[in-house]
């Protein structure tokens, strides 16, 4: 229970899904969480829940794709202790539908780049000195098998999302001087309140799919996390790490 223990970590589209599922597990060992959402209801339900379990957490309204919004939120995480040993980079866009490259529009690419890519990006550069500074830290971006794996009629999803990677790559490479670790966390299909439910055909498709035979769940990806954000994985850097049950090993 204490894998995390003192270290402050900033977890964006902490609100609902995998981030609020790695804002939980953060907590249970043992770091202070800022959680940081646009949706403000559902982001202070997951501070509330954490301290309610014993655990240490604040809600903070940070639109990832706004540079004021990301200072703000990590002012309030360095506040704590002058550190910031934990970033995890988990907010998206995701469009009710997506499109192939002749329906895509403006905005969906506009979107997806500005919240995904350049958000990451926003939050990493305010991070970064602290990390530097304090000659240690770990950054985790959650992005997706579809960086790894061609899906259908999601063009401007998938090419942010692969480049999201290369942006993983690149940082790895520049900072490990620095001990700043930077690891790609690669999710296949997991059951979040925005997937596709049991009685329909894409869920199957889903599951037919993976070498597991069924969808994840948010836990499951927050082990992942953990594992990156932790210790445990001091020697590991410039990593994509799926957690997809085997979907891209095929």
């Amino acid at each position: 229970m204490d894998r995390l223990k003192d270290k402050v970590a900033v977890v964006t589209g902490a609100a609902n899904g995998i981030g609020k599922a790695i804002s939980e597990l953060f907590a249970e060992e043992g770091a202070w969480v800022l959680v940081s959402d646009i949706e403000d209801e559902p982001g202070n339900a997951t501070a509330r829940i954490i301290r309610e379990k014993g655990g240490t957490a604040e809600y903070c309204h940070a639109d990832v794709s706004i540079p004021g919004d990301v200072a703000h939120a990590v002012g309030i995480a360095a506040a704590r202790n002058g550190r910031i040993d934990i970033l995890c980079n988990n907010a998206a866009y995701l469009a009710p539908d997506f499109h192939d490259i002749l329906e895509s529009t403006e905005d969906e690419w506009t979107r997806c780049i500005n919240v995904a890519l350049l958000g990451t990006h926003y939050f990493t550069k305010a991070t970064l000195p602290y990390m530097i500074r304090q000659k240690k830290g770990s950054i985790v971006n959650v992005v997706s098998i579809q960086a790894l794996a061609g899906m259908m009629t999601s063009v401007a999803y998938t090419a942010t999302k692969a480049a999201l990677l290369g942006y993983t790559l690149s940082a790895a490479y520049d900072y490990g001087s620095h001990n700043v670790r930077v690891n790609a966390l690669c999710p296949g299909p997991i059951q979040t309140r925005i997937a596709p439910q049991a009685d329909e055909p894409h869920y199957k498709w889903q599951c037919d799919n993976t070498v597991l035979g069924r969808v994840g769940y948010p836990r499951e990806v927050a082990y992942a996390a953990l594992f990156l954000a932790s210790d445990e994985a001091s020697y590991v850097t410039g990593v994509t790490f799926p957690v997809d049950g085997g979907w891209t090993s095929k």
